[in-house]
Formats: C-alpha cells, structure tokens, sequence
C-alpha cells in the first residue's frame, strides 16, 4: 500500500485547519517516522497557509537535538522513540517558531526494531500549545506495513492536534 493523502486524511487535515483558524492559532510540526506527512496532510486544507508554518522532520537522534533542543543524555541513555522525547520534541517546535501550537511524532515504521530495539508499531506523539501542559500519548500499531503505520500514526496525530486546539471539547476527525 503506498502512503498518500487520500480523502479522508485530506479530511480530517480540513477539519483541523478550519478549527486552528477559528481559535487564531498556528501550528509547527515535529516528525521522525512520519518524514513530513503530518505537514503535508495539513497543506491540503484550504487556507491551510493561514496556520501552518512549517515543520521540522528530524529522522535522527542527532537531527533531534540540533534542531529542536532534545536532550541528547536522554536519546543516548533512553533512545528516541518515548514520551519524553516526544514532549521534548513538541516544545522544542515551539521554541524554534512562532506557532503556538505543535505537534510531535516519534516511533518505530518497521519493519524491523530500531537501533534501540523498540518494536515495530510503537508511536509516540506530544502536542503543546503555549502556556497549557503538553500532552503525550502511546499507539501501538502492532507489526502492520510501513506505509500502514504511517498513514495511521497522522490520523492519531490530527486528532490530537484538533482536540488540543479544543481543549475541553469532544473533538474528533
């Protein structure tokens, strides 16, 4: 299956635009497995330029810590796919832009473990929104194609993203 943005990401990346811009927000992404795809997807929201300003995409460890501050400590002692590098990523996304929302992936597409053997499937994902804790979540995807994780994982992560611009409310995709 080749990863594209079919109709329903395409969807859901409206639904989340329309909100940002409603609540006058803009959003910064940090992605590692998804390589850009989160952005991408966001891209194809009309009026998708009034919100979107950009993303980092830091596939390495090393990527993760010259651009958006993560602490290197921790991606050598603790690896890079958990939720403290996830909130580090977001809010280092938001120190490194002038977005006040952020959106952070890091896992494992597969379909082998990564250097630091975390399993195939495993997904982690931080939104921040400035002055408001970041939120961190787990999905295990299981051992699914590559293309499949990916695709899911920017599913979960428009969610997220739309129930952090409505927080409180009941958002969904």
């Amino acid at each position: 299956m080749a990863c594209c943005i079919d109709a329903e990401l395409s969807s859901c990346a409206q639904t989340v635009v329309d909100t940002l811009r409603r609540a006058g927000l803009a959003v910064i992404t940090a992605e590692s497995c998804t390589a850009g795809l989160l952005a991408a997807a966001l891209s194809h929201g009309t009026d998708a330029s009034e919100c979107l300003h950009g993303g980092f995409v830091v596939y390495t460890k090393a990527q993760k810590s010259a651009a958006l501050g993560v602490d290197a400590g921790i991606l050598q002692t603790q690896g890079s796919v958990n939720a403290e590098v996830a909130r580090q990523m977001a809010e280092g996304a938001l120190r490194q832009s002038r977005a006040n929302v952020a959106v952070a992936i890091t896992g494992v597409l597969g379909p082998n473990p990564d250097e630091d053997n975390n399993p195939p499937g495993v997904v982690y994902m931080a939104a921040a929104r400035s002055g408001e804790p970041t939120e961190v979540v787990r999905h295990d995807f299981g051992k699914r194609e590559p293309d499949v994780v990916r695709r899911e994982t920017v599913l979960k992560a428009l969610d997220l993203l739309l129930r952090t611009v409505e927080r409180g409310g009941r958002a969904s995709c």
